[in-house]
């Protein structure tokens, strides 16, 4: 018969409870694990409303007149342009530049109803296809339909981001932005006395993983289409340096370099472009929201670069002017962009003088785009 052990008969029990002890923490861990997760909400539902108290000044209405250098209507040809021009008029908007003129009959009818109703209101640019440029005729006929333009009245050419992400050849290479094929087109527009409004690339972040540090990873959730995979784009710093050779190669152009040149990230960058390349402006399309997180280094940079930079909107909608206005006139703590997945931030007004102002609003832009109405402006 086995003896009786004390001990045996102590630690049993003891090992017994300390498992169960083990297993009610585990429980009890679980259960908070599944509260805490039923509590959790998708970043895009996440709207908290502020506590801060600051003062506010919201705008509806420029304090200057002002041209839109980056604006698209695409229905131009039929559009009811009194509308539109009843809520410029609203914004203090006193020209609107469509860069989606298009060409050949659009154009034509764009131009059209542009004349027969508010011509000194509305500045078309010309959209041309690089694809063709191993077609026979390349690149007389496009020389030839851009001088026509021209007489007809369109004031710019606009560049579209296919021309360097998607344009392909004949043989279906990428067009380089800086393909020499394209330097009579460049070289045209000097001569012609038009500015380039050029789109060239992405912001930098669409290049990089879609993790939980890129800052545009809810705009790649949104939209997965922006995102650029190494293994099927050039890279963003390749895409910027053909943009450049062409700015260099051409110094007798003038090339709005869109979107800030997706440099609102890097305005030193931006800065010293400029300061090699005289040649080069740019505008705030879309891009606003760059500004609005930086407000003392931009506005420094604006007025150090207050001859460069235009104002542009990009796709229209009335009421995203108003937080336009409020970053560039106002010095307002603390508000809303008007699109999340672009900024997840908050915006800071800049707060530039009145000298900047009329610059950025439309006297830079009557000094690069010709044949556009003074009279709209004041000195």
């Amino acid at each position: 018969m086995t003896g009786f052990s004390a001990k045996k008969w102590i630690l049993f029990p003891l090992g017994g409870l300390v498992f169960l002890i083990f297993a009610l923490l585990a429980i009890a861990w679980g259960i908070g694990k599944i509260q805490y997760k039923m509590n959790l909400m998708d970043v895009e539902e996440y709207e908290p409303v502020s506590t801060l108290k600051v003062p506010q000044h919201p705008l509806t209405h420029a304090k200057f007149p002002f041209i839109d250098v980056h604006n698209h209507q695409w229905i131009m040809p039929v559009q009811d342009l009194d509308k539109l021009v009843t809520e410029m008029d609203s914004l203090n908007m006193g020209v609107m530049v469509n860069l989606s003129g298009f060409r050949g009959k659009i154009l034509e009818w764009s131009l059209d109803n542009v004349k027969n109703s508010h011509h000194n209101r509305f500045v078309l640019f010309l959209n041309i296809n690089f694809e063709n440029l191993d077609d026979a005729g390349w690149p007389q006929e496009t020389l030839a339909m851009m001088e026509e333009a021209v007489k007809q009245g369109v004031k710019g050419l606009k560049v579209y981001k296919g021309l360097g992400l998607t344009d392909k050849d004949n043989n279906g290479n990428r067009i380089a932005i800086d393909d020499p094929r394209l330097d009579p087109i460049w070289a045209k527009c000097g001569e012609l006395g038009i500015p380039v409004l050029i789109h060239s690339g992405e912001p930098s972040p669409f290049w990089s993983p879609k993790d939980k540090y890129n800052e545009r990873w809810l705009e790649l959730k949104q939209e997965p289409g922006r995102y650029r995979a190494p293994d099927k784009f050039p890279s963003f710093e390749e895409i910027m340096a053909e943009q450049h050779h062409v700015f260099r190669k051409h110094p007798e152009t003038k090339f709005i370099n869109a979107h800030l040149g997706w440099f609102g990230n890097d305005l030193e960058r931006l800065g010293k472009l400029f300061d090699e390349m005289p040649n080069v402006y740019t505008e705030l399309g879309a891009v606003l929201a760059e500004l609005g997180r930086q407000p003392r280094f931009a506005r420094a940079w604006l007025i150090r670069y207050q001859d460069r930079v235009m104002f542009g909107k990009d796709t229209y909608k009335k009421e995203e002017y108003y937080i336009y206005f409020r970053v560039l006139e106002t010095e307002d703590e603390y508000f809303d962009y008007y699109r999340k997945r672009h900024a997840h931030w908050k915006m800071y007004g800049l707060g530039l003088p009145d000298s900047v102002l009329k610059k950025v609003y439309y006297k830079n832009a009557l000094k690069v785009i010709p044949g556009m109405d003074k009279t709209l402006f004041p000195e």
